[in-house]
């Protein structure tokens, strides 16, 4: 976890950890905060269709918000252009804290790379308030593909070269560059088939394509329910929501971590005492929302609007090479 220490997902007192971890991450204190916010309902713009991992979060962390701030936080779909339509609207808005951005790994760390022209620099057009949670991808395969490990799976790709098709939520999107570096890291190719949002998923349950990484909370239900075969994840750490799932770089891929992750940000010039106001109610309501996150395939973080703003930075570089190795650009 980002700033924030992890025990392991099989020793008690994870709600005490979790405590523990965002007071050491050191969120700004309240006697910086302003008392006279909010005072009107607070926007939370997601920039993706309603229903998926971004727009859950949103939705969970908003009720949280509203019962602490005694203030309506009302979750608006802005969805779009990877994500850019929802992002750039947030960038135009007035910085008074009262239109926020739930932000994902694509529009702040990928598309600045991936698209040609972007209207708008999330790293300097938005203000890191606070990270809300690490949601690994996991690779997952159509129950048809006689392959039960990861190293079954590499074995058959090998010896297929070129015939299996895997699926993603779009060019450019954490899915689609998670395939791409682990068929390069094996030198095999496979056919990628970009989609929109949960057509992917769709399409591999029903045997069209093989292979996805996909976000746990998108996946989990059929993973549990044996509609689909999870292999591995692609988090540095085993994810808490599936602790019997191997990672990726634990077998034979070191350094492979490609997850997405989800936080909230501000217009630039958004007054410090509104981010110090929200960075605290945000630490604050995870240890509430952790054992749900957990079940749902997220991981809660927090910690500091500085340690948030570091990590966005290091997510950019990372992206920014693998996005320029795979030859993707939209226009």
């Amino acid at each position: 976890m980002h700033g924030l220490p992890r025990r392991s997902p099989r020793r008690p007192g994870i709600g005490l950890a979790l405590a523990a971890g965002l007071a050491l991450a050191a969120p700004v204190h309240s006697a910086s905060a302003d008392p006279g916010y909010p005072n009107r309902p607070v926007h939370l713009v997601v920039a993706f269709t309603a229903g998926g991992t971004t727009d859950t979060l949103a939705r969970s962390v908003s009720q949280q918000l509203s019962q602490r701030l005694k203030q309506s936080f009302v979750v608006e779909s802005r969805p779009g252009a990877g994500g850019n339509i929802g992002t750039e609207y947030v960038v135009r808005a007035p910085a008074d804290g009262y239109t926020l951005l739930v932000g994902s790994v694509g529009p702040i760390a990928i598309n600045q790379t991936l698209y040609k022209r972007l209207g708008h620099d999330p790293l300097t057009d938005l203000v890191p308030v606070v990270q809300i949670a690490d949601v690994p991808n996991v690779l997952v395969l159509h129950p048809s593909l006689p392959a039960s490990t990861l190293g079954d799976f590499v074995a058959y790709l090998k010896a297929n070269p070129g015939r299996l098709n895997y699926g993603s939520t779009g060019v450019g999107t954490s899915s689609h560059l998670s395939g791409f570096m682990l068929t390069e890291r094996i030198d095999t190719p496979a056919t990628h088939v970009p989609y929109k949002g949960a057509d992917a998923l769709n399409d591999l349950l029903a045997g069209r394509i093989q292979f996805m990484f996909a976000t746990i909370p998108s996946v989990i239900a059929h993973i549990r329910a044996g509609k689909l075969n999870a292999l591995a994840v692609t988090s540095a750490r085993r994810s808490r929501s599936l602790p019997d799932l191997p990672t990726v770089a634990e077998k034979g891929f070191p350094g492979f971590e490609a997850g997405s992750w989800f936080g909230l940000f501000a217009p630039k010039d958004t007054p410090p005492s509104v981010i110090a106001t929200l960075n605290q109610a945000v630490n604050e309501t995870l240890p509430a929302l952790q054992a749900q996150m957990i079940r749902e395939g997220a991981d809660p973080v927090g910690g500091s609007p500085e340690q948030f703003g570091q990590f966005t930075h290091k997510e950019y570089a990372k992206w920014k090479a693998v996005v320029r190795a795979t030859g993707a650009a939209i226009e």
